[in-house]
């Protein structure tokens, strides 16, 4: 088991690098929200980007007044590894996130791509990009080119709908399936 958990902690530091020197959440991930997983409290983590423009990143508060929204990073001036604890909320609660950039004044958030100026998924969120914690990348212009480079953004103490439970999980569930299954057995009578 040792053996098994150094191995996916390799695997988990290696697999999420792309082309970048940052990780971008993987493919068919457009659109899922990003969920509170459990009460406590949510730290937010910058990755990186890619991108040329400048772009700030804000948790939506539930007002809805763009004015209010929490500022998070800036993709050029926030150093990667930079985090933010954002508190606790309600398990399953959806926290939506707005990426402003700053050249176009346009506003590109989590979630629904009817949420965006041109109807079109913006972020990639990626669920248990690293154990309980999730990925999401931002695409900062309209109409694409989603590559989904331009900000990269990960946090602890959320998931998301399509999350897949992590492999030592699965072997765990498995075998206790197992084990109920032995012992529901009754032997046999001559």
């Amino acid at each position: 088991m040792k053996f098994a958990r150094q191995f996916m902690a390799t695997v988990a530091l290696i697999a999420p690098l792309s082309a970048f020197a940052f990780p971008i959440a993987t493919s068919g991930t457009e659109g899922n929200p990003v969920l509170a997983g459990n009460t406590a409290n949510i730290i937010a983590r910058y990755e990186g980007n890619s991108a040329a423009y400048s772009n700030d990143l804000y948790l939506v508060t539930d007002d809805g007044i763009a004015g209010n929204d929490i500022l998070l990073f800036n993709n050029h001036s926030s150093p990667i590894g930079a985090t933010v604890d954002l508190g606790s909320f309600t398990v399953g609660a959806e926290l939506v996130f707005r990426l402003h950039v700053n050249n176009t004044n346009t506003d590109y958030f989590t979630g629904l791509a009817g949420r965006n100026p041109d109807g079109s998924f913006h972020a990639r969120v990626q669920g248990n990009w690293q154990p309980n914690t999730t990925l999401v990348s931002f695409e900062d212009l309209y109409n694409g080119p989603f590559d989904f480079n331009d900000l990269s953004f990960s946090f602890t103490n959320t998931t998301t709908p399509n999350d897949v439970p992590e492999p030592a999980s699965m072997l765990l569930l498995s075998l206790g399936l197992a084990g109920i299954a032995v012992s529901r057995r009754k032997p046999r009578q001559s």
